[in-house]
């Protein structure tokens, strides 16, 4: 018996034994309910809240500071209060607003969610950080505040991640990032 026969009942035997020990309904069955479950997953709100009594971030980027400190009335500025884990361009400087994408953009089905402090009313909000999709990057504001954030593996505490997927012009390319209020942390 040459090793080609050999090998090849080897992977004969293998193949028999393991069919007959497993079902096709059960595989099938297995099979749809994890394809379900991974097209429903890009739905699902991220947490980054991270530290939740912790507001403050440090921040890289185009606009870096050394220490950040909120405050509640430069929108288009880094260190503004809704920016305190967002990582990207903020859509305010790019024709779009805080809560809204600009024109010819759509929202992510998905967002990251961090916890921030508004020195203006003294409470912590949950925000909803989501991104802008469909025209190439806008280059202005770009922010990188990382408190909270741990490596990709982790990925509801990581921003690093683009969120375009699913976006309903089935165009991945990442714009700019928005950041609404959700309610009040507690």
């Amino acid at each position: 018996m040459n090793k080609q026969n050999k090998f090849d009942s080897t992977i004969e035997k293998i193949a028999r034994t393991t069919a007959n020990k497993t079902g096709r309904r059960g595989f099938i069955g297995k099979l749809g309910g994890f394809l379900v479950g991974a097209t429903l997953l890009p739905l699902l709100p991220v947490d980054r809240r991270g530290r939740l009594k912790d507001a403050h971030a440090a921040t890289t980027g185009t606009m870096d500071r050394s220490g950040f400190k909120p405050q509640d009335h430069d929108t288009q500025a880094c260190d503004y209060w809704r920016h305190c884990s967002i990582d990207g361009n903020l859509c305010d400087c790019c024709g779009g607003t805080l809560t809204s994408c600009p024109p010819g953009t759509s929202l992510s089905p998905s967002s990251w969610v961090a916890s921030c402090y508004n020195p203006g009313d003294d409470q912590t909000y949950l925000i909803a950080y989501r991104d802008c999709c469909g025209k190439q990057t806008c280059g202005r504001c770009s922010c990188l505040n990382t408190e909270g954030e741990l490596p990709v593996y982790r990925p509801e505490f990581s921003n690093d991640i683009v969120w375009c997927f699913g976006a309903d012009n089935d165009d991945m390319t990442y714009h700019c990032t928005i950041s609404p209020v959700v309610g009040k942390a507690s």
